[in-house]
């Protein structure tokens, strides 16, 4: 009686996975050398105690059977490892231990780099997909950018400003009085970047091992399976935002000498995301020194870093860069900085039609009863004491306004006495 057999085709990729480059099939294709992998596959072992092949391989991101099988094969042939067993016949289930010589191996490769985790890729396949998906082959619609600014009250004008230099994939200066919205913006024209890419989670150059994934600044989208590469991750574009806290040296490799592995800095992490600057000219730094420093990669779209043994790299800058300030910009940047920042959009204070649909906006959102005579009131008050309206003052006021009229046992509503105190516990003339 004839037997009919049907394999079931793999799955199609997810949409996240389209990014990510297929699994290795020989040690040749990971662009790593063999002795690079047995000591990270010691270190691992070391870190770990006894561990079955399966999760050796998932922990390094390497596939077993083509590439790590043959390298703990030859630890074994060279007492370096021993077999303790197997939870089955597979020899995935195979556990391993490191052997006399092996710990002692181990922590000679751990004086050396104290990089365990999995296997990096090399920084030319790292340049490489960078490349592949850059921010600047995004294009974003006018729908798209109204959609994604539709919680903000902004003019017509400022619209038009925003969306070509978001598909220009170059750096954007935002810059106009505090509390207009600048950061807002910023975090909104983030979530226009859709689509996954992929990022390593370390890179290597040489021996030097830098780590790149940061769970705290990149958003896994899916876990790769057998078929792909999963020495990388698929992620949503990044968006990393450096305050009053920046410094020149956050914008370096930043060393461990305690493990003499290496961090990436804030660009690096940001490539083919959003990497927003703000409150500039209120970091340690001068603005000149911080300006001087992205000179070169906004001319050249490359950046240049330097590892702890003096090694100079070039990697691609590939982010959208923001830059937003309070400042005049004539007081931070010179003729020739600016015309290196290819967007300048000035960010202005709400007109009154605007203030109130805010405001309307606001109270809407907290439940209170919305009445145009209230944005009147507010505006007289500041007018008075020559105080502007900020977009940020309806939020503000609001929750002022709810705290008086809990304090009170009362409803919070519009009303002119709570408006009132909401003001004079708000504003003061500077």
């Amino acid at each position: 009686m004839a037997v009919s057999m049907t394999t079931q085709a793999p799955a199609r990729p997810r949409s996240p996975e389209l990014a990510a480059p297929m699994a290795p099939q020989t040690l040749e294709e990971t662009g790593l050398g063999s002795a690079f992998v047995a000591d990270l596959t010691l270190k691992m072992l070391y870190t770990r105690g006894q561990t079955s092949a399966a999760n050796l391989a998932d922990g390094l991101c390497l596939p077993l059977a083509k590439i790590l099988q043959p390298v703990l094969d030859f630890l074994r042939n060279e007492h370096l490892v021993e077999v303790k067993g197997a939870a089955g016949m597979a020899s995935s289930t195979y556990l391993y231990v490191l052997a006399s010589r092996g710990t002692e191996r181990a922590r000679e490769a751990l004086e050396r780099g104290g990089y365990v985790g999995p296997a990096p890729v090399p920084l030319a396949s790292y340049v490489t997909r960078v490349r592949a998906q850059s921010v600047g082959e995004l294009h974003v619609t006018t729908e798209q950018l109204r959609t994604a600014l539709s919680h903000l009250v902004l003019p017509e004008r400022t619209l038009r400003q925003l969306g070509p230099a978001v598909n220009s994939g170059r750096s954007i200066f935002l810059f106009g009085p505090p509390g207009t919205g600048k950061s807002t913006i910023a975090h909104a024209l983030a979530t226009l970047l859709q689509g996954g890419m992929v990022l390593p989670y370390a890179v290597l150059v040489g021996q030097q091992v830098i780590r790149l994934y940061d769970p705290s600044r990149h958003h896994a989208l899916v876990a790769l399976d057998a078929r792909f590469d999963r020495r990388w991750v698929p992620v949503a574009r990044p968006f990393v935002e450096a305050g009053g806290e920046l410094t020149l040296e956050d914008l370096d490799l930043a060393y461990d000498p305690a493990t003499k592995v290496h961090e990436a800095p804030f660009q690096m992490k940001a490539s083919g995301g959003v990497l927003l600057i703000d409150d500039f000219g209120r970091q340690r730094a001068s603005p000149d020194e911080l300006l001087n420093r992205w000179i070169v990669p906004l001319d050249r779209e490359v950046d240049f870093l330097t590892t702890a043994d003096g090694h100079k790299i070039e990697v691609p800058f590939d982010v959208l860069l923001i830059f937003s300030t309070n400042r005049k910009p004539s007081s931070l940047v010179d003729e020739a900085f600016l015309r290196r920042i290819h967007y300048k959009i000035e960010i202005t204070p709400p007109t009154d039609e605007e203030f109130a649909e805010i405001l309307r906006r606001v109270c809407e959102t907290r439940g209170i009863a919305f009445y145009p005579q209230a944005a009147q009131w507010i505006a007289q008050y500041a007018k008075e004491r020559g105080l502007a309206l900020r977009s940020c003052h309806p939020r503000d006021l609001m929750s002022h306004l709810d705290a008086a009229a809990r304090f009170s046992a009362k409803q919070p509503e519009l009303t002119p006495e709570l408006v009132r105190l909401a003001c004079e516990t708000y504003f003061v003339a500077i």
